[in-house]
């Protein structure tokens, strides 16, 4: 039996077509399409992705390897639109038209995108944290820092059946599918051969999500999406109220491989609902009383059917964002005769590390602060300053003093001359600007041989002296938190659910342990 890959369990070295792919602009910045290379009855370039980084045309993003940097393309899209939105025209523009159209290739063939000047971003393959990134919402997400530590609390490993309520937005769904699969039914037949893979069918017990959802059109767009993600071997939705109905499949539900009166046998259980408690009435190994226990006259009784899997404990979490909430699920988990129960509040910060250098002579380099570390240290900076700006207004007093000498110098040797020519201010003004020009230089080499360094200077020096040292090692070690909270917060309520231990078991247990 052929099984659809799903590229959230292997997505191969490279994207493919009718498969998903994630477009990273940024760092949380990442837009999910389905590649397709069939024609385009918009862009003769064939399905477009329109960014603010550019256009690409899924023909540039088939056939990549993953992490590829895919650079923009030029596709014209202001004059081409989606049928059904142009304008209306008249005879003549509509003629017009249809002459332009005729000369643009037919959709058969695609015309190969032209790179554009800028503009670029990664491909990606899908993954859940990613998709969590990226997915539509369509009610409060269950982002990374949650479903990773509630599947890791409960336990759940390759093969295991989990029960999800309240599928949302899926962000949960694509996590879980993840972490039970273990293979596809069938898939051992050519392996094992016909009598030894029937052998296999019946002992090998497949990871399996069962996903309820009360919202019908929610319901329907989770379908849509499970199946285009190549999880519909994995992952069943069905749109059910679990507060009245249960959890409890019909033998019809999904492939008939996978039915059985026990559907879906869980042994784990994942409750984000407004009222959890309320749905823990149908997570029990046995009826629970009732005062009408007799059925009327004529009825034949339902026989219990219970979700959990009777060889194993049963674990739960509950997802509420209040601790009324909380409480009420508590005292149903211990009605219910759950054990182990606990409650777990989520706050995901970022931590920034580093290490911290003090010091002027680090001024520039990158992690220091370049305040000074010691009272010896900013007097002598203090000086430095105050050092230079003195120098130089020293040397600017000198400056003037020259020039006016020189400019003295000139007027005298002009009166000495009388008589001469109207061109000798010419010949006064030249001597002028190459006196001041030859002092300018004399006093700027004068200037920087006494002068204290310049903060461009120590700048480089400090780079320079950087470079020389293992700077990883010097300073003191700290840490700081985030001021706001990026991720919601959240309370997580545990607890396990022990299996049935009957006389059998005990008698079992007794003769092969011994008392």
């Amino acid at each position: 039996m052929a099984h659809r890959p799903c590229p959230f369990f292997d997505p191969g070295t490279q994207s493919s077509n009718n498969t998903l792919g994630i477009l990273q602009l940024k760092r949380d910045l990442l837009i999910p399409t389905i590649l397709s290379s069939e024609p385009s009855t918009d862009y003769a370039e064939g399905k477009v992705e329109t960014t603010r980084f550019g256009t690409f045309p899924h023909s540039t993003l088939i056939n990549q390897p993953w992490g590829t940097q895919v650079l923009a393309s030029v596709v014209d899209t202001g004059s081409r639109g989606a049928k059904g939105k142009k304008r209306k025209r008249g005879k003549e523009e509509a003629g017009k038209e249809e002459e332009e159209d005729e000369g643009r290739p037919s959709d058969s063939q695609l015309v190969k995108a032209a790179t554009a000047s800028s503009g670029f971003v990664h491909l990606i393959p899908p993954t859940p944290e990613t998709w969590t990134l990226c997915l539509p919402h369509r009610t409060q997400v269950v982002y990374t820092p949650d479903y990773s530590y509630i599947l890791q609390r409960l336990r759940a490993r390759p093969g295991d059946h989990i029960i999800e309520a309240g599928a949302g937005s899926g962000s949960f769904t694509h996590a879980a599918a993840r972490a039970v699969f273990n293979g596809y039914l069938g898939q051992d037949v050519t392996r094992y051969g016909t009598e030894d893979s029937r052998r296999k069918r019946k002992t090998k017990r497949y990871g399996r999500v069962y996903s309820f959802e009360y919202h019908e059109q929610r319901a329907k767009q989770l379908v849509a999406e499970v199946e285009s993600h190549g999880l519909r071997d994995v992952v069943t939705i069905t749109n059910r109220d679990v507060y009245g109905d249960g959890f409890c499949l019909p033998s019809s539900n999904g492939p008939a491989a996978h039915s059985s009166d026990a559907e879906p046998d869980a042994d784990i259980i994942f409750l984000d609902l407004p009222a959890p408690w309320l749905a823990l009435k149908h997570l029990t190994r046995s009826p629970l009383p009732s005062p009408t226990a007799t059925p009327a006259e004529g009825t034949t009784p339902t026989p219990f059917r219970s979700p959990l899997n009777p060889k194993s404990a049963t674990r739960i979490c509950t997802f509420s964002p209040c601790i009324e909430q909380v409480q009420k699920t508590i005292t149903a988990l211990r009605e219910y005769g759950w054990l182990e129960i606990s409650m777990v509040e989520i706050q995901a910060k970022r931590l920034d590390v580093r290490r911290e250098r003090v010091g002027l002579s680090e001024e520039g380099v990158r992690g220091a602060n370049s305040s000074a570390a010691t009272v010896k240290e900013a007097v002598q900076r203090l000086r430095d300053v105050e050092g230079r700006a003195k120098l130089f207004h020293g040397m600017q007093i000198e400056k003037q003093k020259e020039v006016m000498r020189k400019v003295e110098k000139v007027k005298k040797g002009e009166q000495e001359k009388k008589g001469s020519s109207s061109g000798r201010d010419t010949d006064i003004a030249t001597e002028k600007r190459d006196a001041q020009h030859k002092i300018n230089a004399e006093s700027k080499d004068t200037l920087m041989s006494t002068l204290p360094p310049s903060k461009h200077d120590r700048l480089q020096q400090a780079k320079a002296n950087a470079a020389l040292r293992p700077a990883y090692k010097e300073g003191r070690l700290i840490h700081r938190t985030e001021q706001e909270i990026k991720t919601h917060t959240s309370y997580l309520t545990f607890a396990v659910l022990p299996r049935e231990w009957t006389k059998e078991d005990e008698e079992q247990a007794r003769e092969k342990w011994g008392r």
